[in-house]
């Protein structure tokens, strides 16, 4: 049995995980989100001190949960990147104290791949599989041949999905992080499949790009003002009887232009080389898969194409030290570690695959 501590620390969550095999023994996680909240959005030096202040205590916290030991560990898996720069150093340099301190081999997960492998802590996800990743920084399509074998074959070219929703929630005065509100407040009405467009469609490629879609929702507000509601000193006293009545509609509609966009790209990639014919299942993944819009539409494809459809729980969309763990392991478990020039990689930067064998005592 493979014991695997997992360590995340990419944007503002800090979150770590010890999994045996595909048990998760403890988790634990410190959310930046009240912090954040006041500048609308994440300030990279301040997320890089709220992890170096929360990793010691909840390293001590995790490890007295889960019942192991630091000699106990097999491998210690860090998210490297990509991310924002600061962030990801506060948790490689703990990884690397820990993999020093205790024998354990230090494995460096790209953060894009540990998302799309998140649903497999739960079920084997049938490769090779078309995964998409829906997440604040970005959205990708790859082709997973395997649990350590993925092939980028679309990609943001501007605003991720999770930015183009968090950006439209402050034109709106929505509380932060706004994509789950925005999601709320679209349950409650049906959506204007007119409203809005869908983005950067009328091409013949794989990428995405939501910035146009930013750019009509914002030209909408600014076009009925009362639409944006007050500051509000308690996000948390937001009463959604008092909001406009078309603010709901408004989220219902920029929820679906955001989900059938994303189900063109997919349906295209599904209908061309290299996934035409190959791929045996459909994976979605990162903190925008748990959009309840997208998961509806995305249900809908995989049923028409006959293919079974892997989801993270909700909890494991954002993002957590569970799938860092789970892809260090798959990484271990294929003899694929780093030394300690081990390098975090920012966001804008390949993540190299700069692995080197196993060594086993």
């Amino acid at each position: 049995m493979t014991l695997v501590l997992g360590i995340e620390t990419s944007c503002d969550e800090t979150a770590l995980a010890v999994l045996q095999d595909r048990q998760v023994l403890a988790e634990a996680m410190a959310s930046q989100v009240a912090a954040h909240a006041l500048f609308g959005g994440v300030v990279p030096e301040l997320a890089s001190r709220e992890h170096l202040r929360c990793l010691g205590p909840l390293l001590d916290g995790l490890l007295a949960q889960a019942g192991v030991a630091l000699a106990d560990l097999d491998a210690v898996a860090v998210a490297r990147g990509p991310g924002l720069l600061g962030s990801l150093l506060v948790g490689v340099s703990l990884a690397k104290g820990l993999a020093l301190a205790s024998g354990a081999a230090l494995v460096g997960v790209n953060h894009l791949e540990a998302h799309l492998l998140a649903p497999a802590l739960d079920a084997d996800i049938p490769f090779p599989a078309l995964g998409l990743l829906v997440s604040g920084g970005h959205t990708q399509l790859a082709l997973m041949r395997s649990a350590t074998d993925f092939e980028v074959i679309g990609r943001t070219l501007d605003d991720a999905a999770g930015e183009a929703f968090d950006k439209a929630a402050k034109s709106l005065n929505l509380p932060y992080p706004g994509g789950k509100v925005m999601d709320d407040l679209a349950g409650l009405a049906e959506p204007d499949p007119g409203l809005f467009p869908r983005a950067y469609v009328a091409n013949d490629n794989l990428d995405f790009s939501f910035s146009g879609l930013k750019t009509a929702l914002a030209q909408y507000v600014a076009a009925h003002p009362i639409l944006r509601l007050p500051v509000l000193a308690d996000p948390a006293s937001m009463n959604p009887a008092s909001l406009p009545e078309d603010l709901a509609r408004v989220c219902a509609s920029y929820n679906l232009a955001v989900a059938e966009t994303l189900r063109i790209k997919v349906e295209r990639a599904l209908d061309r080389a290299p996934v035409r014919g190959q791929v045996r299942g459909l994976v979605a993944a990162g903190g925008v898969a748990a959009n309840s819009m997208l998961r509806r539409t995305l249900a809908g494809v995989a049923e028409r194409r006959g293919l079974p459809l892997l989801l993270p729980p909700p909890r494991l969309c954002t993002d957590n030290g569970v799938m860092v763990a789970l892809a260090g392991r798959f990484l271990f478990e294929a003899g694929l570690t780093h030394g300690q020039d081990l390098e975090a990689i920012p966001r804008g930067r390949a993540v190299p695959r700069d692995f080197l064998p196993v060594v086993r005592a």
